[in-house]
């Protein structure tokens, strides 16, 4: 689960925040620029108590702002927008991911033979965006609202290059995650996923409640930069079954996928999904920790090949 606070740890830290070497917000945002390559994102940045150019965090449309300067300044990509309640992900914490996978399969620049597999591509299509912006990368993205897929489709036919590599798939049933995604005889190099968080709605908005009360933001509802979708945030069960869930499913594609990813937010789903993981005879399991300021993200991998 993406929230403002994440994004703004990743955002104003100091040279030091150990991003992936690759990353190119190891320095932090240049606010000058990102205006000039998006200058609407303008009037929602200010001098802060420190004196340096920052926004509102908690605010949802200025973090939506730098999103889109970010994708268009560093990755340019144009166009970028999502749905209103839509979740805003922080990009350096996603591209992260995405170079990390990289190291994975020994890959350091362009090349279009790779094939990722985006499960739950969300509104914001942001892994598969980045992923064949950064390596050429033939994506395939799956998601079960249609609303999200015709959103990220969009922001593809503003990017041509993009769009040739890029391909979205709708995934009918709920209860299945491969099944019904990955054709008969079809190949991936990898999958990628950022599980559904919490186990219901009401869960995730307590959540979200301690988080802005332990941090002091403001709570003004006209304001609040949530968003999501009940698949983007909660499920049943929450990130647990939904881990559990593609791991059992992982082992009927085993000869279709080199390596399967997963973010873990939870450490204590961690132990149970790598028991279940080795439970089901895979032959390789990598545990790679993503360092953001004083947050660590664990991304799971496991391969049958």
């Amino acid at each position: 689960m993406s929230s403002p606070n994440s994004h703004q740890k990743t955002a104003e830290r100091s040279p030091q925040k150990r991003l992936h070497p690759r990353n190119h917000h190891n320095q932090g945002y240049d606010f000058p620029s990102l205006i000039a390559s998006h200058p609407t994102l303008a009037p929602f940045v200010f001098n802060n108590a420190f004196g340096n150019l920052s926004i509102d965090y908690s605010h949802a449309e200025a973090v939506k702002h730098l999103n889109a300067a970010l994708l268009t300044y560093h990755y340019q990509i144009q166009g970028w927008d999502i749905p209103e309640g839509a979740l805003c992900p922080p990009i350096p914490g996603r591209v992260d991911y995405i170079h990390h996978i990289a190291d994975l399969l020994g890959v350091s620049d362009q090349n279009n033979n790779i094939r990722m597999l985006d499960i739950g591509i969300g509104a914001s299509g942001i892994y598969s965006l980045l992923a064949s912006h950064c390596y050429g990368w033939q994506c395939v993205g799956s998601d079960i609202n249609q609303t999200s897929l015709n959103n990220v489709a969009t922001i593809l036919n503003k990017n041509k290059t993009l769009e040739r590599l890029v391909t979205l798939r709708h995934q009918p049933n709920p209860h299945q995650i491969f099944e019904g995604i990955i054709n008969q005889g079809e190949m991936f190099d990898v999958s990628v996923c950022n599980p559904p968080f919490h186990a219901s709605a009401e869960e995730a908005s307590k959540a979200y409640q301690q988080k802005q009360h332990n941090l002091k933001l403001k709570t003004n509802t006209n304001s609040l930069n949530f968003g999501g979708s009940a698949a983007e945030l909660w499920c049943n069960g929450g990130e647990k079954l939904f881990l559990k869930k593609m791991i059992r499913e992982s082992q009927v594609f085993a000869e279709q996928c080199r390596w399967f990813t997963s973010l873990v937010s939870k450490i204590e789903n961690l132990t149970p999904s790598i028991k279940l993981i080795k439970k089901l005879g895979a032959s390789d399991i990598k545990q790679i920790d993503m360092h953001q300021g004083n947050k660590i993200t664990r991304i799971l991998a496991w391969t049958f090949q």
